[in-house]
């Protein structure tokens, strides 16, 4: 079954009809078929006109729908040849961070990514996409081997954000957090970064300084939950909804903020309704700027990443 949001309930109520009639026989006095089809236009419509207008709040649930694809979809169906890489050789191994060499469309490159695992086993083993410094660690190790090797680099995001717990402060998060985006910005290869669900504080922009940022149309990306503001903000983790219009998390505002370069179509409904053809576009969308940074030499490419981020610096503080 599938798992409808709190604003999708009149679109599951059509569905849930659809589904008790294709489980009638046709006795002839009604024709089943041509019921089926008159609600799933209804239902189509509905779903194309509530995704027209989704409240920041509203892509928040989206960007944290459980049947997303995951990043672990992302590589079984988009990466070839995947050859996984585990440890970070000073402490041990984070499941909650993917990341090894493959190809995509022919093309040899090191991806790695956060993966949130899509049942409470897995969510568990995943740490539901909350890296430690471990994790982290081995992110600059495959950012450093692509370096070696003059791979392109590809990151998958989605995460709400770090792992806060005891141990992972005890273990130096922040200076592993640091040492990721000193890494990407003195990278000399293509790198391109997607967020595919949750970008969430420096535990996204850890795996995220790159030449491109991509995002799919109903993913965020934010220095903080909306949850986590208000509860700063407010004091009130309930007035959630009022933070995510302040944020700017969503790809729409981001891209109008030069935060991003380009947000990528979700099929009607959300990722979730289309993986595949969601795992495609993405895949599209990274061999196109992958195609246009490769022109470029080394120096240029960690040049004008750097400029990148100083030009946002720059406009803040402007």
């Amino acid at each position: 079954m599938h798992t409808f949001l709190d604003f999708e309930k009149p679109v599951a109520e059509l569905e849930g009809k659809i589904e008790e009639l294709r489980h009638i026989s046709d006795d002839g006095e009604i024709n089943i078929a041509e019921e089926v089809a008159k609600l799933q236009t209804k239902a189509d419509r509905m779903l194309r006109q509530s995704y027209a207008k989704l409240t920041p709040w509203q892509k928040t649930q989206v960007a944290r729908h459980p049947e997303r694809p995951h990043v672990s979809d992302y590589i079984a169906n988009l990466v070839e040849d995947f050859m996984p890489l585990a440890g970070d050789r000073l402490f041990g191994e984070d499941h909650a961070i993917l990341g090894g060499l493959g190809r995509i469309r022919g093309h040899a490159m090191v991806v790695l990514g956060q993966e949130k695992g899509n049942d409470t086993a897995s969510r568990v083993r995943h740490n539901f996409g909350m890296a430690r410094p471990e994790g982290y660690r081995k992110a600059q190790r495959l950012m450093l081997l692509a370096e070696r090797f003059g791979l392109p680099l590809i990151t998958l995001v989605d995460t709400a954000g770090a792992y806060p717990g005891i141990g992972a402060e005890e273990r130096g998060q922040a200076e592993a957090i640091a040492r990721c985006i000193q890494i990407s910005l003195e990278l000399r290869v293509p790198f391109v970064s997607v967020i595919i669900g949750e970008g969430g504080s420096g535990g996204a922009i850890a795996v995220a300084t790159a030449n491109r940022v991509l995002m799919l149309e109903h993913s965020i990306y934010s220095v903080i939950s909306p949850e986590g503001c208000a509860s700063i903000l407010w004091r009130n983790g309930e007035r959630a909804q009022d933070a995510a219009e302040a944020l700017k998390l969503t790809a729409e505002d981001l891209l109008k903020l030069k935060v991003i370069d380009e947000s990528i179509r979700e099929p009607l409904g959300g990722a979730q309704r289309g993986k595949r053809e969601t795992i495609e576009a993405v895949g599209d969308a990274i061999e196109k700027h992958l195609a246009e940074l490769r022109g470029q030499d080394g120096e240029t490419l960690r040049a004008s990443r750097r400029e990148k981020y100083l030009a946002m610096g720059r406009a803040g503080v402007g």
